[in-house]
């Protein structure tokens, strides 16, 4: 059994998480801090610093959260643009760069890009470009971490739960079980690969 902390518990692709995490301790959070263990906020260095000190030993870290603002590319403005960097990019870097001074030998990072930056849809230019950094930084910075720690990336097409909230956006999308979607972070933790893409599509 692994000590897990689970980031985003309480939203839609975190429980789908937690469908492959059930033989783990886990330890959720999530930015509210309701009906949770912890709170963080994965915006600021100091709030993800006080959760893994808090935490104590661990041995993976599961993150499902990334704030991505939707807009034509003409209608952007730079600040919509860092806000989606500063949450679903470097918010999950710094997880990484932060976390890797606590996590336990041996352990793992798993963070959540999206299938928006192989398939495109209108209005998310900003999340397709965030995504397809996140992939990009899981592939690379699998070659420098040190103590044998993993990391992979879950990037999931739209789930089955959300449908009635994505589905207007993402016509001729084909959406998946939250339990599919699980597999893919039980891979990530459970297996030994590292520095892949773990893909979730229909």
């Amino acid at each position: 059994m692994k000590r897990v902390i689970l980031i985003g518990a309480n939203g839609k692709m975190g429980q789908a998480a937690m469908m492959g995490l059930g033989k783990h301790d886990v330890v959720t959070a999530s930015r509210s801090g309701v009906d949770v263990d912890y709170q963080v906020d994965i915006t600021s260095e100091e709030s993800i610093k006080a959760l893994y000190q808090k935490v104590g030993h661990f041995d993976a870290v599961v993150n499902t959260v990334g704030h991505c603002e939707y807009a034509e590319f003409t209608e952007m403005t730079e600040s919509q643009w860092m806000t989606t960097m500063m949450s679903k990019m470097m918010g999950q870097i710094n997880l990484v760069r932060i976390g890797q001074n606590y996590i336990a030998e041996g352990g793992s990072f798993t963070l959540i890009s999206g299938i928006l930056n192989v398939r495109p849809i209108p209005y998310a230019i900003a999340d397709a470009t965030t995504s397809g950094a996140i992939d990009t930084f899981v592939k690379c910075v699998a070659y420098e971490l040190a103590n044998n720690i993993r990391i992979n990336v879950v990037n999931p097409t739209v789930l089955t739960e959300a449908w009635d909230v994505y589905g207007e956006m993402m016509p001729g999308f084909e959406p998946v079980p939250s339990s599919l979607v699980g597999k893919a972070f039980e891979r990530s933790v459970d297996s030994f690969i590292t520095g892949e893409v773990l893909y979730v599509d229909a």
